[in-house]
C-alpha cells in the first residue's frame, strides 16, 4: 500500500504535469465553497505542514492556479483560492487520476471487499481521529464480519 500515492504521484507527473501533492491541493480547493479555504484548513486536509503547504501555493500561484488572499472573515487568515485556470487545470486532470485510481483500487477488488475495505478504512480513521464521525451500523457489521 505504501507503493500507491508513489504510483499516482507519476501517473500524475507522467499525463497532467503535477504531483500527488498539488492535485490534492487543488481538489480541496475545488471542492470548497467560492473555491477557496484558509490555509489552514487546506493544511489540514491536505495532511501538510503550512510552510510546505506554502511552498506548494506559492508553485501554483506562478502557474496562475492560485490566488491568496485575506480573509475576509478574519483578516489574520489567508485564503487560498482557486483561479477559473486552476479550476480548469482541475477539472481536465481528474478524469486521468479517477481513472488510475478506478484501475489500481477499485477494478482489484469485488463488491464485497470493497465494502470491508470501506469499514476497515472507517474504523482505522475513528481510532487515528476518534473526532471523526463514527462508523456506521452497516461498517461496524460488515467489520465484525471479518473476524
Amino acid at each position: 500500500m505504501t507503493k500507491l500515492p508513489a504510483i499516482l504521484d507519476a501517473q500524475l507527473q507522467r499525463d497532467a504535469g503535477i504531483t500527488l501533492f498539488e492535485y490534492l491541493v487543488l481538489a480541496g480547493l475545488s471542492e470548497a465553497p467560492d473555491r477557496a479555504r484558509r490555509m489552514s484548513d487546506l493544511a489540514v486536509l491536505a495532511n501538510a505542514s503550512l510552510s510546505r503547504l506554502s511552498h506548494v501555493i506559492k508553485r501554483l500561484e506562478r502557474r496562475g492556479w492560485v490566488r491568496r488572499e485575506p480573509c475576509p472573515k478574519d483578516r489574520r487568515c489567508t485564503n487560498a483560492i482557486l483561479t477559473e485556470t486552476g479550476w480548469a487545470k482541475t477539472v481536465a486532470t481528474a478524469p486521468g487520476h479517477v481513472d488510475a485510481v478506478r484501475h489500481l483500487v477499485i477494478d482489484a477488488l469485488t463488491v464485497p471487499q470493497l465494502s470491508h475495505l470501506t469499514g476497515i478504512s472507517h474504523r482505522i480513521l475513528h481510532r487515528i481521529d476518534p473526532g471523526n464521525p463514527r462508523p456506521t451500523e452497516s461498517t461496524r457489521r460488515t467489520s465484525r464480519a471479518d473476524t
